[in-house]
């Protein structure tokens, strides 16, 4: 799980998030399965929202995030199709269209949610691509 946003607000949150999502994709393509020599396929899912985060565990303390938006964006991904980046209604409205293309993929069951409108992420308009994206903001 990949988080952007947090814990330091973003509004570019789900352009961090997607253009990692394209490169991830597009890197994968490199990695074999030494068992079959075949490429591994990977399914991407996203969904924006406010997040809880915090420190659970004594014996092995770790750092966990709740909240709608985690167990959605599960959702996304197993939803989705290999290969592709399947993003929700509310991830689709928060990205520049002008920058990404963007594919209505339309109305799905989602279990646990009911009918959502979801959308696919083909990738970044030509010139797009060209510019760079605003650097992540520090963590302090």
């Amino acid at each position: 799980m990949i988080v952007a946003g947090a814990p330091v607000p973003d509004d570019q949150h789900c352009s961090h998030i997607c253009d990692m999502a394209l490169d991830m994709l597009e890197e994968v393509k490199t990695v074999m399965n030494p068992s079959t020599g075949r490429h591994i396929e990977i399914r991407i899912g996203v969904h924006s929202g406010t997040i809880v985060g915090g420190v659970v565990g004594i014996r092995t303390p770790r750092f966990c995030l709740f909240g709608d938006p985690v167990n959605t964006a599960s959702r996304m991904q197993s939803s989705g199709e290999p290969m592709k980046i399947h993003v929700s209604q509310q991830t689709a409205e928060n990205l520049d269209r002008s920058v990404y293309v963007i594919e209505k993929r339309g109305p799905m069951e989602i279990k646990g949610k009911g009918t959502m409108m979801t959308y696919w992420i083909l990738g970044k308009k030509a010139a797009a691509n060209r510019k760079s994206s605003p650097t992540p903001p520090k963590i302090r």
